[in-house]
């Protein structure tokens, strides 16, 4: 897959690692660190330096009970950083929201990557009854094809209420990829992601974890983020800020089950985890 100046070579038998870019002053583990241009731009080259394979960019956070934004804020916060640091550095760089007019800001400012929370999906979730889209601009997918672009669909629900949760899981995906071949994504342009921490309990977010090796059946690129993330913290009882080596276990995880990216706060430790799992893998 080419996403921006670089081709990925998604074989199942190398995990590349997605730097995380927070321009937020609310994200759960780094608000506020890296919301000024200059701060930003530093954290990228240091991510780049410690070997990220792509930068991923948000604008607002998603953790639970975060302060929502407007388009036009979110807009503003994202499309210079974009702008920035693809003038700076040879380096992808995705774009994280779930809002179509800040994804056609950001694709157009020259981020390489759509990442949508929402799969796909918000617009049918929440458009008002016999309206198509929540955005005048269109949906997400009719954006994200627009641009032809990849995208990484991220698996989500409202509510984490589901009869089978494996099955529904996949079925929800499977919806979100009907979506994409609706609006003429191409599927050798997906990404998908099972959205660990999002519309899930805590031991469904284990569930995914301990079943990996279930969604290669898509026979697509497939992402881990679980960062820091509370399925994390809840497991070890500890802080945001302890959760690194829980972290480090994840991406392990994700190389043992022959996944393909991994989205992650810090680049150094989870990259040389991961070189290590593969250089083991390589010799069985």
């Amino acid at each position: 897959m080419q996403i921006g100046t670089k081709q990925f070579q998604f074989d199942g038998h190398h995990v590349y690692v997605m730097g995380i870019l927070n321009v937020t002053p609310d994200s759960f583990s780094d608000g506020g660190k890296f919301n000024h241009l200059d701060q930003a731009l530093a954290h990228v080259e240091e991510m780049v330096a410690q070997g990220a394979d792509i930068i991923d960019i948000g604008g607002e956070s998603t953790r639970p009970g975060y302060q929502k934004i407007t388009v036009e804020e979110e807009i503003e916060r994202v499309t210079e950083v974009i702008r920035k640091v693809k003038e700076r550095f040879d380096v992808p760089v995705s774009l994280d929201t779930y809002k179509a007019p800040v994804m056609d800001a950001g694709l157009s400012a020259g981020a390489d990557m759509a990442n949508d929370i929402w799969g796909l999906r918000y617009d049918e979730l929440f458009a008002q009854e016999g309206c198509k889209s929540v955005w005048e601009i269109g949906t997400m997918a009719e954006i994200v094809a627009k641009h032809h672009k990849p995208v990484c669909i991220m698996h989500n629900r409202p509510k984490a209420e589901y009869g089978h949760f494996l099955i529904d899981m996949k079925k929800d995906l499977q919806r979100s990829l009907m979506l994409a071949d609706a609006a003429g994504i191409a599927r050798d342009q997906i990404i998908l992601d099972p959205g660990v921490g999002y519309g899930k309990t805590y031991e469904q977010n284990l569930a995914v974890l301990a079943h990996l090796d279930t969604f290669l059946d898509f026979e697509l690129p497939l992402l881990l983020a679980t960062s820091r993330k509370s399925v994390i913290g809840l497991t070890l009882d500890l802080p945001v800020e302890e959760r690194e080596e829980g972290t480090m276990v994840t991406s392990v995880l994700a190389a043992l089950n022959h996944w393909d990216m991994v989205r992650v706060h810090d680049v150094e430790k989870n990259v040389r985890a991961l070189r290590m799992t593969e250089k083991i893998m390589s010799l069985q």
